[in-house]
């Protein structure tokens, strides 16, 4: 695949590992929140599938949000995007039937959203369609650890890799994914120390959520760290703003204001000129 002018290429990404220095990665939903994070200097825009509960209203889970939702989102990111990786959260559904619907989809993804790349949840199972899909020419961003779409199976959305057993078989997990040809591989609600040695097992860059400061880089939602996400946060956020009382507060004043007549005042309306306005009314009057 070709890379736009001033496109951030993948091989940096690795390139970054290789110096040490930090990948910043970022949720986002629509064009403004692309705009947003260009303007900010983030590396990667990932369009995630977090958009189930909040942009589309779904509580507690990323399962029903669906391949053309998706699309239209990833859609919206990529025209803002110049310079960030845009990469498209493949749904539920979208690659756990076969290797072909996998790659139809992810083809998908590239062709009609104009994604750069696609991230898959899991290995196990997940290695043959990732393969696929990387020798269709699509790269592919890993995610292990606490995968929300297969959650339930987890027992919900909890820290994975607790026993020695269970880190080890992350460990195992993160290098089969480099070996089916993931560029970067994304660790969730995973502890720190299991994260720090996945991070030196492999030679792609790995991107925490949750998995403490020796991954190659972060990712948080748009919505939490913005602080336009409320209720219960897991205990990786970090709050950087509080837009949504913000938010509410000027709704709220835009209401009072309008109740009370005062919005809008002479300053936000428009006038017209003085004979074209007594023409305009001696027709209406007549």
């Amino acid at each position: 695949m070709s890379v736009p002018p001033g496109k951030l290429a993948l091989p940096e990404l690795a390139e970054m590992k290789r110096r040490g220095q930090k990948i910043v990665m970022v949720t986002a939903y629509d064009a403004p929140g692309a705009r947003f994070a260009e303007d900010a200097g983030i590396d990667v825009i990932l369009v995630g599938d977090t958009a189930a509960m909040v942009m589309l209203g779904y509580e507690g889970t990323t399962v029903p949000v669906t391949m053309d939702e998706m699309l239209f989102l990833t859609r919206t990111v990529a025209r803002a995007a110049r310079r960030p990786i845009v990469v498209a959260d493949m749904p539920f559904g979208s690659y756990q039937v076969s290797d072909e619907s996998a790659v139809t989809n992810a083809v998908r993804f590239v062709k009609e959203a104009r994604a750069d790349v696609v991230k898959l949840e899991g290995a196990g199972a997940s290695l043959s369609r990732i393969r696929a899909i990387v020798d269709a020419g699509i790269p592919v961003m890993g995610h292990i650890g606490l995968t929300p779409q297969s959650a339930t199976m987890l027992g919900g959305f909890k820290t994975q890799g607790r026993t020695a057993e269970k880190a080890l078989k992350l460990v195992e997990d993160a290098r089969a994914l480099e070996a089916a040809g993931c560029f970067s591989i994304v660790l969730e609600a995973v502890p720190s120390p299991v994260a720090a040695r996945i991070t030196e097992a492999v030679s792609v860059p790995t991107i925490g959520i949750g998995a403490g400061p020796s991954c190659d880089g972060q990712v948080l939602v748009y919505h939490d760290l913005l602080g336009l996400s409320e209720g219960h946060l897991p205990r990786f956020v970090k709050r950087y703003a509080n837009l949504s009382r913000e938010i509410r507060d000027a709704l709220e004043a835009y209401a009072a204001d309008v109740r009370s007549g005062t919005f809008p005042s002479a300053e936000y309306a428009y006038e017209m000129d003085e004979e074209e306005r007594a023409a305009f009314e001696a027709t209406v009057r007549s």
